[in-house]
């Protein structure tokens, strides 16, 4: 199981990973198998990401068989916590 700073930096390049496919103008959502192929993370670490920024009001999961997510996405909620952070960053 990961560390607590391995998951906080889960969820945040999860979140980053999403919000960059909005202004790149992708599919607003993204398949677990590719989150956990790009971020290289146990399909287990993804999951319990996944769970938190779900508990969060950050994304929307729709979950395939097993712990893997068939697809995230962002919300309105995970949508303006990334603009606010882009924003702070100048």
């Amino acid at each position: 199981m990961a560390t607590l700073h391995q998951r906080k930096n889960h969820r945040e390049a999860i979140l980053k990973i999403l919000y960059a496919g909005i202004e790149g103008n992708r599919a607003p959502d993204v398949s677990g198998a590719e989150l956990r192929d790009d971020l290289a993370i146990p399909e287990q670490d993804l999951a319990a990401a996944c769970t938190y920024l779900v508990g969060e009001g950050l994304v929307t999961v729709r979950w395939a068989h097993g712990d893997t997510p068939a697809t995230v996405m962002l919300t309105h909620q995970g949508i303006r916590l990334m603009e606010a952070e882009e924003e702070d960053r100048g």
